[in-house]
């Protein structure tokens, strides 16, 4: 089993529609695939659009109640940072715990997925509680790490800088993803070039707009083999930079 932590730049840049392409398209391939999403917020129950019901319908299983709470067991009504969440409601995420669920596989079960891929929350350096992190997180977890990143005005600071932490953190980035932003004065391939200049080892990887979201997967660019079969590339975990 390959396991990899799905994180981003930002909020809102296109983490789960990564995910559920991803877990689709392996599927496709008859890969079983586990798909976790341990922290949300801006839950409201019954939202049969959150983005844990979407990760639940992409592995073909209905968005049932009970399901979204296996995968989502930290689930916080107001949407902002979960640490703030969690504190106006009286709780706290458990770290410890937090990294625990997130070797699990709730869905699968027994039987063991080809490949489990574990959603952040926000960007890299969210708070989680009071001293962690979502960057810690990643690091608990030693899992390979695919960057989420947009193409929109601002995207190569967010992006170069999200990188550098967890590069600084050494933490392995297994590739890319540059999600195309509507409505922009900047072509998305250009922000690829220039986000492959100062990041050469990292595979980079264009998702164009799909009109129809996430209906329309089949329209999407291959992600599946540039990430997780194409052997050329070297995979090796990038080392803590001297400060």
């Amino acid at each position: 089993m390959r396991s990899f932590f799905i994180t981003s730049s930002g909020t809102d840049v296109g983490k789960t529609f990564v995910a559920a392409l991803l877990a689709r398209q392996l599927q496709k391939r008859g890969l079983r695939t586990e798909l976790l999403k341990p922290v949300i917020t801006g839950f409201v129950i019954g939202d049969k659009n959150c983005d844990s019901a979407i990760l639940i319908e992409s592995l073909g299983h209905a968005a049932e109640a009970e399901r979204i709470v296996a995968i989502s067991p930290w689930r916080f009504h107001d949407p902002i940072s979960p640490d703030m969440a969690a504190q106006r409601e009286g709780r706290a995420i458990d770290f410890d715990e937090l990294v625990r669920f997130s070797r699990t596989n709730p869905i699968s079960g027994k039987v063991a997925p080809d490949f489990r891929f574990v959603e952040g929350i926000g960007g890299v350096m969210v708070p989680l509680t009071e001293k962690k992190t979502v960057l810690d997180w990643t690091r608990a977890l030693g899992y390979p790490v695919l960057l989420v990143v947009g193409s929109y005005l601002g995207s190569l600071n967010h992006s170069l800088t999200s990188a550098l932490a967890l590069e600084r953190s050494g933490v392995e980035i297994a590739g890319v993803i540059v999600s195309e932003s509507t409505h922009q004065p900047v072509p998305m391939n250009d922000t690829i070039q220039t986000l492959s200049r100062f990041l050469p080892r990292v595979p980079m990887l264009a998702l164009p707009r799909l009109a129809g979201g996430l209906e329309a997967w089949q329209e999407a660019p291959d992600l599946v083999t540039p990430l997780f079969m194409e052997t050329s590339r070297p995979r090796q975990p990038v080392p803590p930079k001297e400060t």
